[in-house]
């Protein structure tokens, strides 16, 4: 149970560092600071969505498109971010193709790499912290 919270609370990070990065670089992804709970709201959707659609899509695109197995992460960052700027909680806004595409990209790539480094960086701390106690 405490590996799931664990791996829970990286994605979720790495969601929330992945929408900023997003929003540092391109101007057409823009995060409504003045809502910072809207934004949390965001972030807890986009990361839930992202869970759910990313196995079904994969499963979809297995049966009728095997071709398209690569892209499914990314595909699958497009619809979640697609489903959080439709919703009415605020906080995340897309308006121009540019946007909508390298925004994508970037939170996918953000967030997969995000996944796979935090936690070594939280192994390495505790490795470090037991070494000390010794």
């Amino acid at each position: 149970m405490i590996t799931f919270l664990f791996r829970t609370a990286i994605y979720i990070l790495s969601a929330g560092i992945g929408l900023i990065v997003a929003d540092l670089v391109l101007d057409g992804f823009r995060i409504d600071w003045s809502q910072w709970w809207g934004f949390v709201l965001c972030i807890l959707i986009f990361a839930l969505l992202q869970s759910i659609l990313s196995p079904w899509i994969s499963k979809l695109a297995d049966r009728y498109a095997p071709v398209l197995l690569g892209g499914i992460g990314i595909f699958s960052t497009l619809i979640a971010l697609l489903v959080v700027v439709l919703l009415p909680v605020g906080g995340l806004r897309i308006t121009d193709a540019a946007g909508w595409i390298l925004g994508s990209v970037i939170v996918w790539l953000v967030t997969a790499l995000g996944t796979v480094l935090l936690p070594l960086l939280f192994v390495k701390r505790k490795v470090k912290d037991a070494r000390g106690r010794r």
